[in-house]
């Protein structure tokens, strides 16, 4: 959070709703933050998600395209 302004690239978060190993209020602190700092950012919250809800079905599909996107196919 300290240091999000110096950030650089592209960038998506991902966090569950109910996450009980990574307190969701962190990855929302460095959503304020990016905000705060005029930082372009794609982010996912998933509503009753816990750790690991990255690997559903729908969070993979949006990763892939996050980095043919960035990247190139």
């Amino acid at each position: 959070v300290t240091h999000v302004g110096k950030l650089q690239g592209k960038l998506m978060l991902t966090v569950g709703e109910v996450d009980t190993n990574v307190d969701p209020s962190s990855t929302l602190q460095v959503v304020d933050a990016l905000l705060k700092a005029d930082k372009d950012f794609e982010f996912y919250i998933v509503p009753n998600g816990g750790h690991g809800v990255g690997e559903s079905a729908y969070l993979k599909r949006k990763r892939v395209e996050f980095f043919e996107r960035w990247l190139g196919e």
